[in-house]
């Protein structure tokens, strides 16, 4: 088993006085592919500001690895939430990928000719080649989705944090997404936050289960009791092919009504949007 290169010990936090996650133990281990799931409001956002340093615990610690001896912090490469992001904010994507590289320094810094071969490698990967001077309020929500994800790759980090990634991206590049993060977990830990469950139990080697506390599931196959609990459905995940799909049984709610849940995405009229996981 990998050493440890994150470990968050009985940890409660929150905002303003008000209590979002408490008594939280999670260890992120060297090439970890750690998923994070859980309802809205349930601390998974939380739980991403503290590995990165946005917020202070109200008790317990976090603490960095590198090479089984401690550190002050890792290097974080982080895609936000889509709708964190300014678009009328004046830059191009060549800039939003270069920008990956100066967390200790302004863009207006030369960079290398290694670092510019790296920008342009990353360019390539993401399918961006030839819109590299566009600005970022010109992209489609795909496009702009992919420059934040080569802006979180192109540092070489220690950790990869996603949050939601496939928000905005076509089923086709989002095939290509899990086969690009399978390469890159071969050299790094990945975190990835998501609502689509089954793209999580497809892709990922373990899972955190988040709504107010953390329930660890090493096998990501462990989920399925938590889940009913946790989401109040009776749930089926079956995953085929480069993307996955899940069916989620029938069941009642108090109200009466029968129906199944959908993928977030789903324009099945009969899917109802306090059923979308």
């Amino acid at each position: 088993m990998s050493e440890p290169i994150i470990e968050l010990k009985d940890i409660t936090a929150g905002y303003d006085k008000k209590v979002v996650l408490q008594g939280v133990n999670l260890s992120v281990r060297s090439r970890d592919f750690l998923g994070i799931i859980g309802p809205n409001g349930g601390g998974k956002t939380t739980l991403i500001k503290l590995i990165l340093g946005l917020l202070t615990p109200i008790s317990g610690e976090i603490n960095f690895y590198r090479e089984g001896k401690e550190v002050d912090t890792l290097a974080m490469g982080y895609l936000p939430q889509y709708n964190a992001i300014d678009r009328k904010f004046p830059i191009s994507v060549e800039e939003v990928i270069f920008s990956g590289l100066s967390s200790k320094r302004s863009l207006l810094s030369g960079f290398t000719a290694e670092e510019k071969e790296s920008v342009g490698r990353v360019v390539s990967e993401m399918g961006l080649e030839g819109i590299e001077k566009k600005a970022i309020g010109k992209l489609s929500d795909g496009q702009l989705q992919r420059a934040l994800l080569g802006r979180a790759l192109v540092s070489d980090p220690d950790v990869v944090i996603l949050d939601e990634p496939n928000t905005y991206i076509d089923k086709g590049f989002e095939a290509r997404l899990y086969e690009m993060l399978e390469e890159v977990n071969k050299q790094r830990a990945i975190i990835l936050v998501s609502h689509d469950i089954g793209a999580v139990l497809q892709n990922v080697k373990s899972i955190a289960c988040v709504n107010g506390t953390l329930d660890y599931h090493g096998d990501s196959e462990d989920t399925g009791e938590w889940l009913e609990k946790n989401f109040h459905c009776p749930i089926e995940l079956v995953a085929h092919g480069k993307v996955p799909h899940r069916v989620l049984r029938d069941h009642t709610h108090k109200h009466g009504l029968d129906h199944n849940l959908c993928y977030p995405e789903s324009k099945d009229p009969g899917c109802l949007d306090g059923d979308k996981v």
